[in-house]
């Protein structure tokens, strides 16, 4: 790759894009989805006692597509630089630090796994308080998740001002992906101070950023940028770094 084909970050962003997308969803529904028994503790303890190489596995594939997002993130700077190299800047920000808490966040999922074990320290402790506590570290990772997706909520936003404005990418999956960042901000904020609409909310407020970003994801790998506009931007960015101050 090389500055002057911005196609290939493109296609390459892209592609990455719709993999981190589909593992997300496969972690969520096909792993966690499958073992966690929503306010039954014992139950839920019981299916990853029974299934750890499974949670492990949903656990590693997380981590994965978070090494995949920090390729997404560099591949989508180097698009949109050519717009507003500051703005991109900030975005790239606030998607590490949103990617930061959610591989920290990942800690609290191995937290069953250490409890639910055989380790001769657990005998210390009752069956029912160790599945309790198992189930707490999995409502924690929720809680956790949303904080991170704080962040993401702002690179969302800021993302799609400069999709907006770049000419070279669609507007309005620029919009999309701004009302996903709203859509983000408000299912994060709800969590926090009032858990009970934000259950009321959830999954309907998360269907405009699936369309976001599946449209984004799916336009960078299809068609890519248009590349003349690009080049073009590309040029009045590099001439306005050259002025003297």
């Amino acid at each position: 790759m090389t500055e002057t084909s911005p196609q290939s970050y493109a296609r390459f962003g892209g592609l990455l894009y719709l993999l981190i997308n589909a593992a997300g969803l496969f972690g969520e529904h096909a792993v966690r989805g499958a073992l966690l028994v929503p306010g039954d503790a014992a139950a839920t303890a019981a299916r990853i006692a029974a299934a750890p190489g499974l949670w492990r596995a949903g656990i590693a594939l997380d981590l994965l597509m978070h090494v995949c997002d920090v390729f997404v993130m560099w591949s989508i700077y180097v698009l949109l630089r050519v717009v507003h190299r500051n703005l991109a800047l900030l975005v790239l920000l606030f998607n590490l630090v949103q990617t930061a808490v959610l591989v920290a966040n990942k800690l609290t999922l191995l937290v069953p796994v250490f409890l639910l074990g055989n380790a001769p320290y657990l005998h210390a402790f009752a069956p029912e308080q160790l599945q309790a506590w198992s189930y707490l570290a999995i409502r924690m990772h929720e809680h956790g998740f949303g904080i991170g997706l704080i962040f993401f909520g702002f690179v969302c936003l800021l993302e799609g001002h400069l999709i907006r404005r770049s000419r070279f990418l669609p507007w309005l999956i620029g919009a999309l992906m701004q009302l996903a960042g709203v859509c983000y901000l408000a299912n994060s904020i709800a969590l926090l101070v009032a858990p009970e609409i934000q259950a009321r909310l959830f999954p309907w407020v998360m269907l405009p950023c699936f369309v976001a970003e599946l449209s984004f994801a799916s336009w960078l790998l299809i068609k890519g940028v248009d590349v003349p506009e690009w080049r073009r931007r590309a040029q009045a960015a590099s001439q306005v770094v050259a002025e003297p101050a």
